[in-house]
């Protein structure tokens, strides 16, 4: 692979510049300095600016600058489906085409419209690794890909395209075109807890000793609380608009799988899921007890 051909290419798509690594030209010289960067950040060190080093670097940067101030939204109580209106119960949701909101560009998803109702299978869980919804939805743009809602570090929802057309959000067409999914904004890295405290949010829980694919995880920051209720809120729109059923992936203690699934992967699976259990390369979300949550729903 031509290393240098690959940067050019991914800057023009993504928007970044050699001098965000300190260097002036697309050479050999960027490529060890991008190589420098990423083994700092325990990033495979391969020299080149690939979807997650973008993703880190444009954390990083974006933790530089003061938070921009927000549009005031137009909060919705409904979420949509092949046109149709369903209701949740949560009140700051913002649809895509509302004052405020944040819509997926055309050309980044599977558009269905004008066809029969989309089969929904599964609903993906993600964390964004960004330290805001705005901020997570430039990024998702920039490399061209969707996803159905976020949810912002206050809670708010934001569906940022009708459920009847499919995300490109879990990797492949085989786990998008059947699945809704939503990206949590959380910057994952404890480094990014001042940031989160100087921007009022206040501060994060940290998770210690999470396990995904048998790897034990460093520390990591934890979902706000009002995210995880913003979460079971719109786990159960969902549910009411697709009939998707409230199932985990289990292992075999009866607990939330913490493991890749290839049942799942493989569409033999219908219910929530985070997207480790559909990818052997991800850890996103560690530490979500799907089950736990849906066993709460079921009690209120």
């Amino acid at each position: 692979m031509d290393k240098n051909f690959y940067n050019q290419a991914s800057a023009a798509k993504l928007g970044w510049d050699p001098s965000w690594f300190g260097e002036k030209y697309f050479d050999d010289k960027l490529v060890r300095a991008i190589k420098k960067w990423q083994r700092f950040r325990e990033l495979a060190t391969d020299g080149l600016c690939g979807p997650m080093t973008f993703r880190r670097l444009w954390t990083e940067r974006q933790a530089q600058v003061e938070e921009p101030e927000p549009v005031e939204p137009q909060y919705s109580n409904y979420i949509a489906y092949n046109g149709e209106y369903f209701p949740i119960k949560w009140d700051k949701v913002v649809l895509w085409s509302e004052e405020g909101g944040l819509p997926a560009r055309s050309g980044t998803y599977y558009s269905y419209a004008g066809r029969p109702k989309r089969k929904i299978r599964y609903f993906v869980n993600h964390w964004d690794v960004c330290l805001s919804s705005q901020s997570c939805a430039r990024v998702l743009d920039k490399r061209g890909i969707s996803v159905h809602f976020m949810i912002d570090n206050d809670g708010t929802i934001y569906q940022t395209l009708d459920m009847q057309h499919a995300a490109w959000h879990a990797g492949s067409s085989r786990t998008n075109r059947p699945s809704v999914g939503v990206e949590i904004t959380n910057a994952y890295y404890p480094k990014y807890q001042s940031t989160y405290v100087a921007r009022g949010h206040g501060e994060r829980p940290i998770v210690e000793n999470a396990e995904v694919h048998g790897r034990r995880l460093e520390p990591f920051l934890d979902f706000y609380p009002v995210q995880i209720e913003a979460l079971k809120a719109l786990w159960v729109a969902v549910h009411e608009a697709t009939g998707i059923p409230y199932e985990a992936p289990l292992n075999e203690d009866g607990e939330t799988s913490t493991a890749y699934e290839q049942s799942v992967a493989y569409g033999n699976f219908t219910g929530y899921i985070s997207h480790y259990h559909v990818s052997k390369n991800k850890i996103d979300c560690a530490n979500l007890d799907i089950k736990k949550l849906i066993d709460e729903m079921n009690e209120s």
